[in-house]
């Protein structure tokens, strides 16, 4: 009887075990009711806007050279200085040329005896032109031959100072000084004293001695990527971010558009330039990194959902309209217009005060 009764436990208990797995099983099986997020259209404005990178440069930058070869022998500017059209820049010592300068010795000594012959001619011409032996024509063309070989002795004089200092006393002619062209600011001076330098000419460029801008008119340079340059015309408004000027947005006017592009990473991209609308008391330096909002399209308080929220099929736009408070869902064809990556217009087939389904 006792077996029995424990007999009767046991089962009651493998059914019971049995019967609990199975409910919790089921209730583990029930998926729970899903509840969806709603949100509805908003007011609002959307600036569609395509961005450049790129750098500030001055719009004119000038390379200062020397007109003659020879050693850096004084620096009269540094690099952050400001100057005036005709400043002294550098004094250049020349070191002459071996041959060129025993050319003009020789000239230099022709031109001596020359003159001393021409000398000795006059002297005797007008000594025959007293005595009435010659005539006044001839008298004349003595004095003028013995003007002639003293403005030759006085060239040959000033051209071997040239070659010797790059200087001349006599003709006030100054070829070692070189001076600023141009007033403006030096933005580099890439030699120092006892720094070789070459002559700029017809065959090479010579050495730069300085670089002088105007930093009052500063240029915004970028790239933009071919399939944005369409959209962009002459005179359309950049709002510029530099790097090292987090807090300020400068504005700037676009005036240049390449005709012709390059290939960047892979890419093909347009050079742009804009000119920039400097605020007073504000300087930029030359090589700014910085980026430009181009605004393509721009509209004010219009109807908008977010673009993440938007069925977009077979060239159609679609979203999912509340239909009652129990989760069900509609989709609805609509009409949208000018989207800025985040929102998206809403020209029709939507009310403000319908909820949509957050995707």
């Amino acid at each position: 009887m006792f077996k029995k009764i424990l007999l009767g436990i046991g089962l009651f208990l493998v059914v019971g075990l049995f019967l609990g797995t199975g409910y919790f099983l089921y209730q583990k099986s029930e998926a729970p009711p899903v509840v969806y997020e709603t949100e509805t259209p908003f007011v609002t404005d959307i600036i569609r806007k395509t961005v450049a990178t790129g750098s500030i440069k001055p719009r004119k930058e000038v390379e200062i050279k020397s007109q003659v070869s020879g050693v850096v022998e004084k620096l009269y500017v540094e690099a952050g200085e400001k100057t005036t059209a005709g400043q002294l820049v550098a004094r250049i010592k020349i070191i002459p040329d071996v041959v060129a300068l025993n050319n003009a010795e020789a000239s230099v000594k022709t031109a001596r005896i020359n003159l001393k012959n021409a000398e000795k001619e006059l002297k005797r011409q007008k000594a025959l032109f007293e005595e009435n032996l010659i005539s006044e024509y001839e008298y004349n063309q003595a004095q003028l031959s013995h003007n002639l070989y003293k403005e030759s002795l006085a060239s040959a004089e000033n051209n071997l100072d040239l070659i010797r200092e790059g200087a001349s006393k006599k003709s006030g002619t100054v070829s070692n000084q070189v001076r600023a062209t141009v007033a403006g600011m030096v933005l580099d001076v890439p030699v120092k004293e006892g720094s070789f330098v070459i002559e700029t000419n017809t065959f090479n460029d010579g050495t730069t001695i300085a670089t002088i801008a105007n930093m009052q008119e500063m240029i915004f340079e970028g790239m933009v990527d071919e399939t944005e340059v369409g959209k962009l015309k002459i005179g359309m408004d950049l709002h510029l971010k530099i790097g090292a000027l987090d807090e300020e947005t400068f504005l700037a006017r676009l005036e240049y558009i390449s005709p012709k592009g390059i290939v960047d990473e892979g890419a093909i991209k347009f050079e742009i330039r804009a000119a920039i609308q400097i605020p007073k008391n504000t300087f930029l330096r030359a090589g700014y990194s910085a980026n430009a909002d181009i605004v393509l399209q721009q509209k004010k308080s219009v109807l908008a959902v977010r673009e993440g929220n938007v069925i977009f099929e077979d060239e159609k736009t679609f979203v999912e309209v509340a239909v009652d408070e129990k989760q069900n869902f509609e989709r609805r064809q609509i009409q949208t217009g000018i989207s800025d990556g985040i929102n998206i217009e809403v020209v029709s087939g939507l009310a403000e005060e319908e909820k949509i389904k957050k995707i």
